[in-house]
């Protein structure tokens, strides 16, 4: 009887420290972890925030690096995995996806950077048009692993090819990032500067 009590105080401890679970961030509305494993190493939340369009919440984005920065080049300088999180606010095509995620890549980087990994943009887009639908609290991970490559999952299950130039991942990241984000009160807040 003893033991069972004190094994009861010591979960309840170390639930109160937080041992053992991982704390959860909400962001719009959408519960994301604190932390991501990607490639073994535990990344940190560098900074989340909402996508807006005129007033229409389009996704909530969060973005983890393995530690933390606070400026665009630091981001893309950042040394080993990172991972951002992207949680749908609203029901979109795979299609509208794909358009909005090349659109912003267009925008900021120049033809030369694209011409560096056209094909990786080409096998990026088909990974998006293969997905018919995605709706409102669905969650694409979009990861960066070392000797792999760009890995991306839809609720946990793969999409694509791993796409192998670390380059063509940090052209994903200006979509937000750039110096034209998409959203430019997004960009400050993944920066943790909000």
């Amino acid at each position: 009887m003893k033991t069972h009590i004190a094994i009861r105080c010591i979960a309840g401890f170390a639930l109160a420290l937080g041992l053992g679970t991982a704390q959860a961030i909400d962001v719009g509305g959408l519960k994301f972890d604190d932390t991501a494993k990607v490639a073994g190493k535990e990344l940190k939340v560098n900074g989340a925030g909402i996508r807006t369009r005129v007033i229409i919440k389009v996704y909530a984005l969060v973005l983890y690096l393995p530690e933390k920065k606070d400026t665009p080049a630091g981001v893309f300088e950042s040394a080993g995995p990172r991972r951002f999180s992207l949680g749908l606010l609203r029901e979109v095509t795979g299609d509208e996806l794909g358009q909005a995620f090349m659109a912003g890549i267009t925008a900021n980087t120049d033809k030369a950077e694209r011409s560096k990994f056209v094909n990786q943009l080409a096998q990026f887009g088909e990974a998006f048009v293969n997905i018919p639908s995605a709706k409102k609290g669905d969650v694409i991970n979009v990861d960066w692993v070392p000797d792999t490559g760009t890995v991306m999952t839809l609720n946990g299950k793969p999409i694509g090819e791993p796409l192998k130039d670390l380059g063509f991942y940090n052209a994903v990241l200006k979509i937000w990032l750039g110096d034209k984000p998409v959203d430019s009160s997004l960009k400050p807040q993944l920066l943790g500067k909000v």
